[in-house]
């Protein structure tokens, strides 16, 4: 199972740290956000890895690498300007089965495994992993009904919940025919339509969740951010679809 992260945004709101350093390289507790997403899809069994690099994408080239050294293959999608959320994905080879889009500047503990089966089993297109959240208005935001995510709004004034995107996707191939070329936003052009199909399914997740988007929140992660959990042993070593 191929794997995309997100590393292409500016970091606008942690500068002037990321006029030097992009983002996803800003460290918690010693290591990059981006290995600790890293660490999360090895421990899942996923090793063939997407970098989308935008904002200065030489330092994160130096920093991974062909992925040797961090025990994984990765790949780099180039963008020329930035793309959103969505538009990285038009850049892709087309992928045979579902795939992870994982923003790069998170820190989440998701079951994978347990949400690809969920993938499956309710036939989506798209299935969001989902958080709780105090403040739901600075997110997108889900409204679920069952398996399935009847709205998808993004920061809304009035959240229809506290279950906000966690910034971490299974995708169907199918849903890159549904993103605009160039700049797109998969939250704002996609999931929404994808949800008035009635295909878009939503995973809420117990595990810990940061995000490193802002000083405030930058710091919390730094403090409270505890390592990903172990693997259950019974669980497979390596998705199967």
């Amino acid at each position: 199972m191929k794997a995309v992260i997100l590393c292409g945004g500016l970091g606008t709101r942690l500068r002037p740290i990321t006029y030097e350093i992009p983002k996803v390289l800003i460290p918690v507790q010693g290591k990059p956000v981006l290995e600790h997403l890293i660490d999360l899809l090895k421990r899942e069994g996923v090793d063939d890895i997407v970098l989308s690099v935008g904002h200065l994408r030489d330092r994160i080239r130096a920093h991974c690498g062909n992925g040797s050294r961090l025990g994984v293959r990765i790949s780099y999608l180039e963008e020329a300007s930035p793309l959103g959320t969505g538009g990285p994905l038009r850049l892709l080879d087309p992928p045979r089965e579902p795939f992870i889009v994982s923003n790069g500047d998170e820190l989440k503990d998701i079951d994978l495994r347990e949400m690809l089966a969920l993938h499956q089993q309710t036939n989506a297109l798209a299935t969001i992993a989902l958080t709780q959240v105090e403040n739901p208005t600075v997110y997108g935001v889900a409204r679920l009904e069952g398996q399935l995510i009847r709205e998808f709004v993004e920061k809304p004034l009035h959240p229809p919940s506290n279950l906000a995107n966690a910034g971490l996707y299974i995708l169907d191939p199918a849903v890159i025919d549904l993103v605009p070329n160039g700049f797109a936003m998969l939250e704002k052009d996609v999931f929404p339509q994808i949800a008035r199909q009635g295909r878009l399914a939503g995973y809420p997740f117990t595990g810990q969740w940061f995000d490193t988007g802002s000083f405030e929140r930058y710091e919390r992660a730094i403090r409270e951010w505890r390592g990903l959990s172990a693997l259950d042993a019974q669980k497979p070593a390596h998705f199967s679809t």
